[in-house]
């Protein structure tokens, strides 16, 4: 095929629209896989998910949640290490937890 004085082989051509087309066909799939995927951060995804105690709570103390600690507040009187809670709420950097 030529193109004015460049000479293009149609090989060439069919390359280049075939990895166009590869290419868009990938990014439109991982825009849409994106957009499906749930954003897990902020306080309220805490709320209602067990932790570990791992000093006690009396009533105040610390909690492991998904290897992070944090400190704790028991709405629910004194709780041992190694029990599991459920967190009600959140003030700060505080949770408020209570037994499972």
């Amino acid at each position: 095929m030529q193109i004015g004085d460049v000479i293009v082989d149609a090989w060439l051509i069919v390359l280049i629209v075939i990895g166009l087309v590869a290419f868009a066909a990938v990014t439109i799939i991982w825009g849409v896989r994106a957009h499906r995927f749930k954003i897990g951060a902020g306080a309220e995804e805490l709320i209602g998910r067990t932790a570990e105690v791992k000093v006690e709570l009396t009533p105040k103390g610390m909690v492991f949640i998904d290897d992070e600690r944090w400190t704790a507040i028991s709405e629910s009187g004194q709780i041992e290490p190694g029990e599991e809670v459920v967190i009600t709420r959140i003030d700060g950097l505080v949770l408020y937890v209570k037994k499972k």
